[in-house]
């Protein structure tokens, strides 16, 4: 269904909806445990190979700024696991060839998508250089010296607290535009503004849960670091097909809707 103005209606959630969603994106990888486990693989792979020659690199700075931006990218990563959520929900078993190649993402309103969460990332990475440029006047060259600063400096304490308080702050803005824009552009080939608008209306109209959602979906990510990202490997496609879950609720209706609405295609 949508509203009078082209934008499809929000479902009412409960402060029980993230479990729901949990649980339903646990289930779903054992519908087709092979292609989500191996698609978490090479993302957890992937995650690893970058952050471990930043480390060796002794750019051990863009390493931390880097994971903790990886929230900003993990939407545009998870849409195999939309995809995969998708087939699931109409009976279907996804292969990995399918969820490689998305053959609905392909379009024009994804790439801009794409291309305005890698500028927040982007724009993230400065920021956080920033932050430690003005913390210290010193090149922390190893791991050793940047985890001494970092840790046992009250310099390095407030570039932790100020990095975090700045990093939290988009990332929750971002989340707002985007925790159901992404799914949502991959089913209803709707446009950027109506999915972004109707993710932020999701997020407005069930605020608590959402906060909780978020906090979920952070928490859990941020937390495969402690693995060297390993962790990605079951953890990236259980949120992934779990967001599916999330929107599918949110964003009540048949699924494949074509928003032909003006507003849509603004």
């Amino acid at each position: 269904m949508e509203n009078s103005g082209g934008l499809p209606d929000i479902a009412k959630v409960d402060m029980k909806a993230p479990f729901r969603w949990l649980a339903g994106g646990w289930s779903d990888i054992w519908k087709a445990p092979g292609p989500c486990l191996i698609y978490g693989l090479l993302v957890a792979l992937l995650s690893f190979a970058i952050a471990y020659a930043l480390v060796e690199s002794d750019a051990e700075f863009w390493a931390l700024a880097l994971t903790c931006g990886f929230v900003f990218v993990a939407p545009m990563l998870a849409m195999g696991l939309y995809e995969a959520g998708r087939q699931i929900e109409q009976g279907k078993k996804p292969t990995l060839g399918e969820m490689l190649y998305v053959r609905d993402a392909v379009r024009l309103d994804l790439a801009y998508f794409g291309l305005f969460l890698m500028l927040i990332y982007l724009l993230w990475g400065r920021i956080a250089q920033i932050v430690y440029g003005l913390s210290t006047y010193q090149l922390h060259r190893t791991v050793e010296s940047f985890v001494d600063f970092a840790l046992n400096t009250p310099a390095g304490h407030n570039m932790l607290v100020t990095g975090t308080v700045i990093g939290g702050v988009m990332a929750f803005f971002t989340y707002c535009g985007v925790v159901v824009a992404a799914p949502m552009l991959l089913d209803r080939h709707t446009g950027v503004f109506a999915a972004i608008v109707t993710s932020i209306r999701a997020v407005g109209d069930n605020f608590w849960p959402m906060v909780l959602w978020a906090v979920i979906l952070a928490v859990l990510t941020l937390a495969t670091a402690a693995t060297g990202f390993l962790a990605l490997a079951i953890v990236f496609p259980w949120l992934g097909l779990a967001s599916w879950r999330a929107y599918r609720e949110l964003v009540p209706g048949p699924l494949g809707v074509e928003d032909t609405q003006g507003l849509a295609k603004a």
